[in-house]
């Protein structure tokens, strides 16, 4: 389990994130959620070692991984899916893949032939260069990149920003059976609301960077929690 306590973060003289607690589960999806400009995609790049915070404490399986380097982070188990994807455009996608092997053991180094089953258009298209993929075959080139790594966490930034409603389903469809699997732990920040609903167990809204309201799928109210990260 990923657990965040009390997580602070400031960019210069802006504090952006208030005492953040998060709890991410084993074969559960959280959602976070809320308006532009909350500090979503802070909280995800504090989680992996992106950028540093302020004050507070990251904890995977009860180990305290202190203020960790995005090395360390990826290390420990932390994937890391950032919005825009940021794939090599002149890199093949199996060069791609091969990039996530930096924070593997050599012993680990390769690409489990079961990624490429979830995501079977890179198997089609796997010499062909990473720029020259639509956008939605990118972010699916990005989730299996971040698979590659064998997380325990993996924490996804916008994954239908800009995709077509058919892979939106496909990589829906992924996130789904990652969860019923039940081997990772996995972090959705989402603006697309009928997508965050309907895959996530857990709920966290941030407002100005703090967390305003924290809900189940069991206790949800849709309407109040679309209320609540209209504001």
């Amino acid at each position: 389990m990923l657990d965040v306590r009390d997580l602070s973060l400031r960019y210069g003289q802006s504090q952006i994130l208030h005492g953040i607690d998060l709890e991410a589960r084993k074969g559960e999806i959280t959602a976070v959620m809320g308006t532009n400009g909350v500090g979503k995609t802070s909280l995800l790049k504090a989680i992996a070692g992106r950028h540093p915070f302020t004050s507070g404490s990251i904890h995977l399986d009860g180990r305290d991984l202190g203020h960790p380097s995005a090395v360390a982070a990826a290390r420990a188990g932390i994937a890391y899916v950032p919005q825009g994807r940021e794939i090599f455009p002149l890199l093949s996608v199996t060069e791609n893949l091969e990039t996530a092997f930096a924070c593997l053991p050599a012993k680990e180094r390769s690409i489990d032939g079961r990624i490429l089953e979830l995501f079977p258009v890179l198997r089609q298209m796997k010499d062909r260069r990473g720029g020259d993929l639509s956008g939605g075959q990118q972010q699916q080139l990005a989730i299996a990149r971040a698979l590659v790594t064998r997380p325990k966490v993996l924490l996804l930034d916008e994954p239908t920003e800009g995709i077509q409603p058919n892979i939106i389903q496909q990589i829906g469809d992924v996130i789904s059976l990652l969860r019923e699997e039940g081997e990772i732990s996995i972090v959705l920040v989402e603006q697309y609301f009928d997508f965050a609903v309907r895959l996530a167990d857990r709920f966290t809204v941030l407002t100005r960077g703090e967390v305003t309201h924290q809900t189940t799928k069991e206790a949800l109210d849709a309407e109040d929690l679309l209320a609540k990260v209209s504001l």
